[in-house]
């Protein structure tokens, strides 16, 4: 009986966000309410703030899912595997339209277009952040705040988010990638640019 319960609660879960974000897709964020969203996702209002605690989190509803990946891209790494390279593979592939549900594509659009996603967007990383990094630590077997964890989680994760809602392309992600693997110490001289202006032509 609980099984059942609990399809039954992450359906409604996935029918909400799902409600939400199409209805926000149509008409704008900030023109939606989340009386709109209950009725059309035919629950009481209630029943969705027991699931989502504000309007925003309806379109970040997969954030401890993204997170519990994360993490396990580095934990559940293969043999050999440095934990940068398996955050770079976990990383850097584009997300894929999926059939019952908004294509990566569109969830950023609705990202970028609207301040208080983007505003959500981040306090959220900086939840995925913390984890990373004493996921990191462990890994390495470090203190659990240690800086150098902290820090890398904070590059890789801010570095992210400006690819993914910024003017970035995933070569400019990989191109961090590549900093934080061999380091800064050329950054801007003379030999650094020369690759650069020999991709360009």
């Amino acid at each position: 009986m609980s099984g059942l319960r609990e399809r039954k609660k992450a359906q409604t879960r996935k029918r909400l966000a799902d409600t939400a974000f199409t209805l926000f897709r149509e008409r704008g964020f900030e023109n939606v309410t989340v009386a709109e969203i209950a009725e059309a996702a035919e629950v009481a209002v209630s029943t969705l703030f027991a699931y989502f605690p504000c309007k925003e989190a309806l379109v970040f509803d997969a954030e401890d899912e993204y997170d519990r990946a994360l993490t396990a891209a580095v934990r559940d790494r293969a043999a050999g595997v440095s934990m940068l390279d398996a955050l770079e593979a976990h990383l850097m592939p584009v997300a894929q339209p999926t059939a019952d549900g908004p294509s990566g594509e569109d969830f950023v659009e609705l990202v970028k277009s609207t301040p208080a996603l983007l505003e959500y967007a981040g306090r959220v990383r900086r939840n995925w952040e913390a984890s990373l990094a004493a996921t990191l630590a462990q890994e390495a077997g470090i203190p659990e705040h240690d800086l150098l964890a902290t820090t890398l989680a904070r590059f890789v994760l801010d570095a992210n988010f400006l690819a993914t809602y910024g003017d970035h392309s995933p070569a400019d992600l990989q191109a961090v990638f590549e900093r934080l693997r061999y380091g800064w110490a050329d950054f801007g001289t003379t030999a650094d640019r020369k690759p650069t202006a020999m991709a360009a032509e």
